[in-house]
């Protein structure tokens, strides 16, 4: 089914490119999850398309979950927001200055000095209910696209969570890099 170790990395060598004096292995060429992120790409792109239909500005499909969930929740911190929604702090923080330069959140101090809360804008408030129908039609659309296909995308994430359960991707990538003679 899957390429063997040998395979991947003969593959990669054989992608090899460069000046003719000097060759450079690019392992890139090959990736197994490429197909799967251009997927995701594409059908968040034909979000932005819903979106951009409907005259809604400014946004990227990207914030909805987190423009959802401050509307149910009410204002949160960074930290808060980032919990809920299972991403760092780090990435929260970056996307939480995205939304407030598309004007769809304000921070305001939080309970001390360190800590900031977020806030729906009227700007967001004024099309919160068509992220929510978005969102209603985009899980929608999911469970019938699931239900054409043989193996649901879902089943697939729970399986793989269960292989990495038995054995963690740290170590599956360890262990080919222990095999890998650029490695060392």
């Amino acid at each position: 089914m899957g390429l063997t170790d040998e395979q991947t990395i003969g593959a990669a060598r054989k992608s090899e490119i460069g000046p003719a004096s000097e060759s450079v292995i690019d392992p890139s060429g090959e990736s197994v999850w490429r197909q799967l992120r251009l997927l995701q790409d594409a059908m968040g792109a034909e979000i932005a398309r819903v979106y951009a239909e409907a005259n809604v500005t400014g946004l990227k499909p990207s914030m909805v979950m987190e423009l959802l969930r401050l509307n149910a929740r009410g204002p949160m911190t960074i930290r808060e927001l980032a919990e809920s929604v299972q991403r760092t702090h780090s990435a929260m923080s970056q996307k939480v200055a995205a939304m407030r330069a598309a004007g769809l959140v304000r921070t305001t101090a939080g309970a001390d000095a360190r800590t900031k809360k977020i806030t729906l804008t009227a700007k967001a408030r004024r099309i919160i209910g068509k992220l929510a129908a978005e969102w209603r039609a985009t899980e929608a659309s999911l469970v019938e696209i699931e239900q054409e296909i043989p193996y649901p995308l879902s089943r697939v994430v729970t399986d793989i969570e269960g292989a990495l359960r038995r054995k963690s991707f740290h170590d599956r990538i360890a262990d080919k890099l222990a095999k890998d003679p650029d490695w060392g």
